[in-house]
């Protein structure tokens, strides 16, 4: 992983669902929130960002935006959230450079077999870009409340 809490988050530039730009730059100034995951439209990642739009209102109210990030293709995201309906963008990755700047592709275990992917990595991000949690062992079907405990956590600390 190149991502650590404290540090400055890896510089990203990339298209969302409507092709917009959406980079590190951008987001400075806001406190936001960074899902990676495999692929849209697949059970597991459709059970975590289902569970994120359940609990967006309440993630949103805490101050944070919110982006899912895999290698899918701007199109693929725009049907993704027209699907489930999803109140937050996807941002298309697809030379997969800000999921390798991040440290989040490699080798991993699937259905018993050894695959190249995305790692499954939630990073919070304070306004002034520095990483201030990381969670490394999502929950799919629950990751919005999972959210919104870190956020709890963050908050008293």
């Amino acid at each position: 992983m190149n991502i650590a809490v404290g540090k400055k988050v890896p510089d990203f530039s990339l298209p969302n669902e409507k092709e917009e730009t959406v980079s590190s730059e951008s987001l400075l100034g806001k406190k936001y929130i960074l899902f990676f995951y495999p692929k849209d439209d697949s059970p597991g990642c459709t059970k975590e960002a289902c569970s994120v739009r359940d609990n967006y209102k309440a993630i949103q109210a805490k101050g944070y935006e919110i982006f899912g990030v895999s290698p899918d293709k701007a199109k693929k995201h725009q049907k993704f959230i027209d699907k489930y309906e999803f109140q937050y963008s996807l941002l298309a990755d697809t030379e997969k450079k800000m999921i390798e700047d991040f440290g989040l592709w490699g080798a991993k275990k699937f259905m018993g077999r050894e695959i190249h992917g995305v790692y499954r990595t939630t990073v919070l991000v304070d306004e002034k870009g520095i990483v201030e949690a990381i969670i490394p062992k999502v929950v799919t079907k629950s990751h919005g409340e999972q959210l919104l405990e870190v956020i709890g956590e963050l908050e008293t600390a």
